[in-house]
């Protein structure tokens, strides 16, 4: 879609004259979302073209109704092109079609389920009944292209007019349509029922239809927060969509609520759909930037299923596990933004210049394109789908967000800092007892609200104040809403927790577990950490052999011996399963005396370790592996900076004020050659891994220095990842790989192993036609050869670097989470293969005082060596901690990426406006997203916020964005000066802090200040 020019705008807001007299209010983004586009003309296009399809296939030819329906609408039948699937403003989230050409699947045979189901209805249908009146009236949505939250009035509940007046409606004027005559249809106009008069064949069905529903078990939700349930259980409300639902009893005139959500599908009723194929389960995305746009895996996980629209949704949360199916073809709606993309043929050499604000103007649009004829409906449409049930809450439904005091009514109004949460009425007995009489007092007041229902009739959740965090804008505050928001547990250890910890302290080794271990306390084994660190949980050794050969080894903390199985200790590890690491503190997944103490291999001090030790060559060859459990005593706790001066400086002498104190056993130079050997291997060992077919994705990193006493931002720089922290990675991975061979040979059905699926193939093939069209010679088609392509000269001048930072964000975007796993599950060993690292098995071994998933692989471990019990969890219960730790994992690096974005917002706040070069990483049609070099941060700017800005025009061939910025001339004789944006220009821009609390925004330069 094109931006708009300078004087025109294409907004999906409908056009009003600017003389018009009452303008209503402009309603909230959530409400005016629930509002979708209905197309009547394009509906009955599709309901021929899919029994065309159906027709087809039972060797019938084209049919003559599909025939005269395309000629009317000048729509020719050719044969299907690729179709493209590039979206506006979306560069967070890239949905996909369903299948790919050709493909056969149990959907495809549902769509012809589902169009042989529908054809005796659709000829029953009177030809006296108007599409409209089939369909209902039709209100435009007021959504910003972008996705943003404007600010808005209270959201009226959905009250659509029944369907005689709307009936009325329509014989007064063809055109009341399109307007809002009632104040029952506020935000939102649904969908009616078909008129009455149907054939009696239809009548007879529609009452099977509901004796049948009448004995289907509702889901749990349902059952809890519905309002107008008869006793006998069935539902008596409407569906927008008008599906197999009944109307509401009465309860007298406007005050009757009718559905805005679908009900949810029986427990049964899912459990066979997904049998049968009809139904997809899969986790929801939603979009952050524009949370009208929500996504699910396709079960092949190479595209994504797009869910557009809040009511699609049906009530789930991001995170959520949920059962989709595609709609009935009489519910299918027409979105003005997608269609476009989805009914056009991909010809690079057409540019969409316009965005339909209007119905027809949408028909007249879709007279020129081409609608193929080969293939499934569904793989052009993706905008049919919808929940029909939530398998798992994974949301935590507890938000941060602000109260808003409504005049005369019993609740309060919670507006979410995420707008991906709906806002939440409060009762006011559940606020602050002065709230009432004072709310302008808490007006700027963070309080912390949890959802306890969401009736399938109101756009609006019910909720409870959970607590007050303080004032917005503050740190700890926000950090605190943050971790709620999250499901961290920060609170305290119980006492029963407490209580599985060693009692006598200072604690010591007992002789009995001496006696079980190899004992390396008079080896120089040392740790390798950042300087602030305080769970050491790994150390490294090194020494020489007579042979020129090299023992070296990592000696992994033992957690496990303190963490025993099925006591309160390792109920709450399990529950916790990660630690949380923010910018000011950790939040521990175990008990600190654990963490920072008995098990962290501080200096000095004997500690209980798990040990692998190989007899390696210089090169990095591997000829022997040694596993078992051990006693170390670290003899320096190096930090990286350390051991980097150290490997810089490979003949200097260090003295001991230089380094942290050390073990006299261990001179500072046998320290020093240990770390050289160390660094020398490992760079075989890197060259080994990456010619190998390898891949890292290196992006940048915000770290911060703190004042010590205040713990508030006093400066910040880009974190340097050097030849010290790349030596301590490749034998951390070395160790993972080892041990994960190891307990899959002794243990091939209970293994926890990481596997890291391959990209998803649609958007590797989009992001490949993108950097062909923009001359980057790229190769997508394994780790290793995008590691190599990644690594070639993307130009030679000091924005080298940039170049290659924006490319490997692009190549981030395919990539998919890796995963733990139970071996027992999943049976194709094909499938266990960790893409990045381009491994067949791998697994975490290395940070057990961190990670959960650790814990489990060294129980697995010492059972396989028999210096440990036999594991108590079966094959389903490892794969469900697996997957556990998977969610745990995913938050965890969530809350530290929102850490990290509040102490720059602060320190913007504090120290800003700040003024950096930035590179283009993507254009969208109204915005463009950049990388600012300097913080190492991404932004979003929207054209219509930039000052001096005369007007903007999008332009798009192929994958190909570009924005062209007309600058407003600052001497009127001048003419107006053009900038051009595509991928990888080169700006200025300033960050400036926002109005909101820790928010900032990058501003865009004018290219003459750029210049001087």
């Amino acid at each position: 879609m094109d931006s708009p020019r300078q004087s025109k705008n294409r907004n999906r807001e409908p056009k009003r004259s600017q003389t018009q007299s009452s303008t209503p209010p402009q309603k909230d983004a959530y409400a005016r979302l629930l509002s979708q586009h209905s197309s009547s003309k394009f509906s009955l296009y599709l309901e021929q073209y899919a029994k065309d399809t159906a027709f087809q296939r039972e060797g019938n030819g084209p049919s003559t109704l599909l025939k005269a329906q395309s000629d009317r609408q000048n729509i020719p039948q050719r044969k299907r092109d690729q179709v493209p699937n590039d979206f506006s403003d979306s560069s967070d989230f890239s949905p996909s079609s369903m299948k790919s050409k050709g493909e056969e699947s149990s959907l495809s045979l549902y769509m012809e389920k589902l169009s042989t189901r529908n054809a005796q209805q659709d000829c029953e249908r009177k030809q006296g009944v108007s599409d409209r009146q089939r369909w209902g009236q039709r209100r435009d949505t007021a959504t910003s292209h972008d996705g943003d939250v404007e600010s808005g009035e209270e959201l009226s509940t959905l009250k659509p007019n029944d369907l005689r007046k709307h009936q009325k409606q329509q014989k007064k004027s063809k055109d009341s349509n399109r307007e809002v005559t009632s104040k029952e249809t506020d935000s939102f106009v649904g969908h009616p029922q078909s008129p009455k008069k149907a054939s009696t064949s239809g009548q007879e069905q529609e009452k099977m239809k509901k004796s049948k529903k009448k004995n289907l078990p509702k889901h749990p939700e349902e059952e809890k927060s519905r309002e107008g349930t008869s006793k006998s259980g069935f539902d008596t409300q409407m569906s927008p969509y008008g599906k197999d639902k009944t109307l509401q009893q009465s309860r007298g005139g406007r005050g009757s609520k009718k559905q805005v959500f679908e009900s949810y599908m029986a427990f049964e009723e899912v459990s066979h759909g997904l049998k049968r194929g009809e139904l997809i389960q899969g986790q929801i995305r939603i979009n952050p930037k524009k949370y009208h746009e929500a996504f699910v895996p396709s079960p092949d996980d190479t595209r994504d299923i797009f869910l557009d629209g809040i009511v699609a949704r049906n009530r789930a949360l991001n995170g959520d596990i949920v059962v989709v199916q595609i709609l009935p073809r009489e519910q299918w709606k027409v979105n003005c933004t997608y269609l476009s993309v989805y009914t056009r043929t991909p010809r690079p050499d057409v540019t969409v210049e316009d965005q339909c604000s209007d119905q027809d103007e949408l028909i007249r649009k879709v007279q020129n394109t081409t609608l193929t004829d080969t293939g499934t409906v569904k793989e052009h449409l993706p905008f049919v789908w919808q929940v029909v049930y939530i398998v798992e809450k994974k949301h935590s439904r507890a938000v941060t967000g602000f109260l808003k005091f409504l005049p005369d009514k019993p609740f309060a109004m919670f507006s979410p800092v995420d707008h991906r949460v709906p806002r939440i009425n409060v009762f006011l007995a559940d606020c602050p007892e002065d709230f009432s009489s004072r709310p302008g007092d808490y007006s700027n007041t963070l309080f912390i609200c949890r959802i306890t229902s969401w009736a399938a009739d109101s756009n609006f959740a019910e909720g409870q104040l959970a607590k007050t965090l303080g004032q917005a804008g503050e740190i700890e505050p926000e950090t605190e809403g943050i971790l709620v928001e999250y499901d961290v547990d920060f609170s305290e250890f119980s006492d029963e927790v407490l209580d599985c910890l060693p009692k006598n302290l200072p604690w010591t080794i007992p002789p009995e577990e001496m006696r079980k271990r190899r004992d390396l306390r008079k080896e120089c084994i040392f740790t390798i950490d950042p300087s602030t660190a305080r769970d050491l949980d790994d150390a490294l050794s090194c020494k020489q052999l007579p042979d020129g050969n090299f023992e070296v080894g990592v000696h992994i903390a033992d957690v496990s011996y303190f963490v025993g199985e099925d006591n309160a200790l390792d109920a709450i590890a399990s529950q916790r399963a990660t630690s949380v690491y923010m910018v000011q503190k950790v939040i521990p997944m175990l008990p600190r005396l654990l963490c920072e103490e008995l098990c962290s291999l501080n200096p000095l001090t004997d500690r209980l370790t798990f040990s692998v030790i190989w007899k390696i060559t210089p090169e990095g060859k591997i000829l022997s592996e040694w596993f078992g459990r051990s006693v170390i005593r670290s003899c320096v706790k190096l930090s990286y900076d350390h051991a980097q001066s150290m490997i810089e400086a490979p003949e200097k002498m260090f003295s001991a004020e230089e380094l942290p104190p050390a073990d006299p056993e261990h001179p500072i130079d046998e320290i020093h050659q240990a770390v050289l050997n160390l660094h020398s291997i490992a760079k075989n060992l890197r060259a080994q891994r990456f010619s190998g077919g390898a891949l890292r994705l290196d992006q940048l990193k915000l770290s911060f220095t703190l004042d010590k006493e205040t713990m508030m931002p006093q400066g910040c720089y880009v974190y340097q990842y050097r030849d010290s922290n790349k030596l301590v990675e490749e034998f951390m991975l070395l160790a993972n790989i080892a041990t994960a061979h190891h307990i899959h040979s002794r243990f091939p059905e209970l293994a926890l192993l990481r596997r890291h699926p391959p990209p998803k193939a649609k958007m590797v093939d989009e992001l490949q036609e993108l950097c062909d069209q923009l001359g980057i010679d790229i190769d997508l088609s394994s780790a290793g050869a995008l590691h190599k392509s990644l690594n070639t000269t993307l130009g030679d001048d000091e924005y080298t670097t940039a170049r290659k930072e924006v490319l490997t964000h692009m190549c981030s975007r395919p990539m998919q989470m890796a995963l733990y796993f139970c071996t027992g599950v999943l049976k194709e060993e094909p499938l266990f293969k960790h893409y990045a690292l381009n491994v067949p098995l791998y697994t975490h071994f290395t940070s057990p005082i961190r990670r959960y998933a650790d814990i489990i692989v060294h129980r697995l471990l010492a059972s396989s060596l028999n210096c440990g019990p036999n594991l108590g969890l079966s094959t389903e219960e490892v794969q469900k901690q697996a997957s556990h730790c998977n969610d745990k994992k995913t938050l965890s690096k969530r809350v530290q990426e929102l850490s990290s974005e509040l102490f720059f917002g602060v320190f913007v706040k504090d120290c800003g406006p700040l003024d950096s070069e930035a590179m283009v990483m993507g254009v969208l049609d109204q915005s463009f997203d950049v990388l600012v070099l300097r913080y190492g941060v991404q932004k979003r700017i929207y054209c219509k916020s930039v000052a001096g800005l005369d007007s903007f025009h999008h332009r798009k061939v192929g994958k190909k964005s570009e924005l062209t910025l007309v600058w407003t001339p600052e001497d009127p004789e001048k003419a107006p000066e053009e900038q051009v944006i595509s991928i990888f220009t080169l700006v200025e821009v300033q960050l400036k802090a926002d109005g909101a609390p820790m928010k900032y925004s990058a501003m865009l330069k004018r290219p003459e200040e750029n210049e001087s």
